[in-house]
């Protein structure tokens, strides 16, 4: 009988990873143990992946609130600072903006409007058209913003970021003001020094700011690229990708990522003798319908993986296949052509109209999004996802 599955995705259990504890054994043995205990066999090109947070935690790669504010006032002199373009995410910012808000005199808080980068909203598009807002142009104090808006609370949470984060700056001890604006360049009458926040337009804010005279200027990611007073620290990414931890604690990306995916690519060949990918894997890219937030709020998808895994796929759209060219096939003579012209497919089907529709995306990217759906964010307790057949295609017996 042909084989009837195609692409499985498991999400594996793990031990609660802690400081110190070898990942890479971790990873390996949960995976092998998983195959034992659920009779599934390894094989060459399934994939390993594991969550960045259980590689942060078990390099210990975290910060406190007084070691972000340290770096902070070393940057900008303990004075006024601009902070610009931060997402909305009592998870993700809350934590970091309480630390920057330590180090500062006063902090001049600039929102995009009407949602963040990430997608997470303010206000509606309907409610912006209502008022006759141009986001393009229009810059709007804390006043304006709610005689025009009110108090609008988010979708899903339930909380107001523009009260919380002012709320937030006050408890840290500094002064704060709170403009919306969606020109980076709009802080410069406010502070000249400026602290963008933006994770996936930051080259094109910071270019625009040092253009129009920007005095220091400096993105999240610059922020603990270095370790101070033996904190944690992510030299590429700075404070981008970083989660809560506890009330004055972050996570931070992890570093250092290649040579875990390396190393357990090892171990499972010595235990297994298959040619298994491995990879590092962060927030998913993906969209939400209802509450219209782009998920990625992560640097990169990928920080890490094995060799196999670069690319984007190469695939023939099957029901262009059966439309078009084997339109008058059924049954087995149609299902043999379509193997047939998979069999004989181009290396590189880029611009050909039998590959318009595939999904146009790496597959780091799309690998990490089916990763981070499977093991969700809460308490599901799989941080791992081992992928079976994802490069098996209609030929595949």
């Amino acid at each position: 009988m042909s084989r009837m599955v195609g692409t499985i995705s498991r999400g594996v259990r793990a031990p609660i990873i802690r400081n110190g504890d070898n990942i890479v054994d971790i990873v390996t043995d949960s995976v092998l143990e998983a195959a034992k205990c659920d009779g599934f066999e390894i094989h060459d090109r399934d994939i390993i992946a594991m969550t960045e947070a259980i590689v942060a935690r078990a390099q210990g790669n975290y910060a406190t609130t007084s070691d972000i504010a340290a770096d902070v006032k070393a940057k900008f002199g303990g004075d006024t600072v601009g902070v610009i373009f931060p997402i909305l995410s009592r998870n993700r910012f809350a934590i970091c903006l309480r630390g920057i808000a330590q180090g500062a005199k006063k902090v001049v808080l600039m929102l995009s409007y009407p949602s963040d980068e990430v997608g997470n909203h303010l206000i509606s598009l309907d409610a912006m058209d209502e008022k006759g807002v141009d986001p393009y142009k229009d810059v709007l104090s804390l006043e304006k913003y709610r005689e025009l808006f009110g108090y609008e609370k988010h979708t899903f949470t339930g909380v107001d970021y523009v009260e919380y984060y002012e709320n937030l700056i006050k408890e840290s001890g500094a002064e704060v003001e709170i403009i919306f604006a969606n020109d980076p360049r709009a802080i410069l009458p406010y502070t000249k020094n400026v602290l963008y926040c933006d994770i996936h337009t930051r080259a094109r804010t910071r270019r625009l700011l040092a253009k129009a005279g920007a005095e220091k200027l400096f993105g999240l990611d610059e922020i603990l690229r270095t370790s101070v007073n033996g904190s944690g620290f992510n030299e590429h990414y700075g404070l981008l990708g970083s989660n809560k931890a506890t009330e004055d604690t972050v996570k931070l990306f992890p570093r250092e990522c290649q040579p875990v995916v390396d190393a357990i690519q090892a171990k499972i060949k010595a235990a297994t003798g298959k040619n298994v990918e491995v990879m590092v894997y962060g927030d998913g890219a993906f969209k939400d319908p209802v509450g219209k937030i782009w998920e990625l709020a992560d640097p990169v998808v990928s920080p890490a993986y094995t060799k196999g895994l670069e690319g984007t796929p190469n695939e023939l759209k099957l029901k262009y296949l059966a439309d078009n060219d084997f339109a008058d096939l059924s049954g087995d003579a149609l299902k043999e052509a379509i193997k047939e012209k998979i069999t004989e497919k181009d290396a590189d089907l880029v611009g050909q109209m039998v590959s318009e529709g595939t999904t146009p995306r790496r597959l780091t990217d799309l690998i990490g999004s089916l990763c981070d759906l499977t093991s969700g964010s809460g308490d599901k307790g799989t941080p791992i996802v081992f992928i079976q057949g994802y490069f098996d295609n209609y030929t595949t017996e």
